[in-house]
């Protein structure tokens, strides 16, 4: 079969909303570019080069993430959460929509709760509109969830559940979506832990469901199938590599440029940039929304994340459990593939995901699956591509 063939019978030349490891595999797929030899450098798995072992627990919704308007008393009371494991990829978009919400009130005064990834852009887009902020917190980057995040561009990861989705949050998703994608683009070079990247999917259309070898999955809970969610503006084009292009153990392999983030880098430029512009964060627990009540700024944006079950009583929260594998750094490494993400901090392996678990211990057999399987998996490449 020639790989034109291949394309139309796998359906792949077409858009589509899989995701492999935690990146997306949307994008166009072309398949007239030169023969190519692609040569990367396999990542050197061996237990004696874990560094770490992290865990965050994921806010999820199954009608997705949370932003809309209420009083509390005389307050603006804005709710922006509930990204599940897109918080990185939409930040600034619902950022932007979570401000379209208080620039309808009359004052420049907002309190943001919540200082990951989420709170920050939110802090740092209504600065840009003129808004003094503070931000109140009870813990403080390196110490949030968003420091435990994989971290690329991955705007559908555990997002919504397909059933529950309504045109009106679509539309929602969209606008999001389209100005995250943008903002990062704009982030890159700038020293704040944002980059593009190469993905790297082996593909071996002999194998059962037709796939992804090595480094793809199937849509896991709480993710969404469907080519509507992905607007025509975002993402580039992946490109087929055949036999003898690339060094998998696979047939077939594709590649695309995603975004990638490094938590530490990026969290520690947003809390300056913050600060810079004449922000301040303040260490501050809230157990009731009460104690939001008492603040002295007429606008307060609930950032909080899985801290929204408890504040505000949302029942709908559930943790999705995720835990990374660090190795030792590998400045050779410099692509994504099977769920292994290279960054200044080290290689991080992926991915767990565990629905409704609170647990932050370090699930023993969840990280001999995930190092075994970047074992075979990077055992596996050839080194010298012929």
């Amino acid at each position: 079969m020639d790989r034109r063939g291949f394309l139309r019978t796998t359906g792949l030349a077409t858009a589509s909303l899989a995701v492999g490891g935690c990146a997306p595999v949307f994008g166009r797929a072309t398949s007239n570019s030169p023969k190519r030899r692609i040569q990367l450098v396999p990542v050197d798995v061996t237990r004696d080069r874990i560094i770490r072992t992290t865990v965050g627990l994921r806010p999820h919704r199954d009608s997705g993430f949370v932003v809309r308007a209420e009083k509390l008393d005389e307050k603006l009371l804005i709710h922006n959460y509930g990204h599940g494991g897109a918080g990185y990829s939409l930040s600034w978009g619902t950022a932007f929509l979570a401000t379209e919400f208080a620039l309808a009130h009359t004052d420049r005064r907002a309190a943001v709760i919540g200082c990951g990834i989420v709170g920050l852009t939110t802090a740092r887009r209504l600065q840009r509109h003129g808004f003094d902020v503070t931000i109140y917190a009870m813990a403080l980057p390196p110490e949030t969830t968003s420091n435990m995040a994989w971290a690329a561009f991955t705007p559908v990861s555990g997002l919504i559940s397909g059933d529950r989705r309504t045109p009106e949050w679509d539309e929602q998703f969209r606008r999001a979506a389209v100005v995250a994608y943008r903002e990062h683009q704009l982030l890159v070079g700038t020293n704040r832990g944002v980059s593009w990247i190469n993905e790297y999917s082996p593909i071996n259309p002999t194998a059962p469901g037709g796939g992804r070898g090595g480094g793809g999955r199937v849509l896991g809970a709480g993710e969404v199938s469907g080519p509507l969610l992905i607007p025509d503006s975002i993402g580039v084009g992946r490109t087929m590599l055949g036999p003898g292009e690339h060094p998998f153990a696979t047939p077939y392999a594709s590649v695309l440029p995603v975004l990638r983030f490094e938590p530490s880098v990026y969290l520690d430029a947003l809390m300056r940039d913050v600060v810079s512009f004449g922000g301040r964060i303040v260490i501050r627990k809230f157990d009731t929304p009460r104690d939001l009540a008492g603040l002295s700024e007429p606008i307060v944006v609930n950032c909080t994340g899985l801290g929204s079950a408890t504040l505000f009583d949302d029942r709908e929260l559930v943790p999705m459990k995720g835990q990374l594998v660090v190795l030792v750094p590998q400045s050779d490494v410099n692509y994504t593939a099977a769920g292994m993400m290279p960054r200044s901090d080290g290689i991080v392996l992926g991915h767990v995901n565990q629905r409704g678990n609170w647990s932050l211990d370090v699930d023993e057999a969840e990280r001999d699956r995930v190092v075994n399987n970047a074992i075979a998996f990077f055992s596996a490449m050839k080194r010298d591509v012929t």
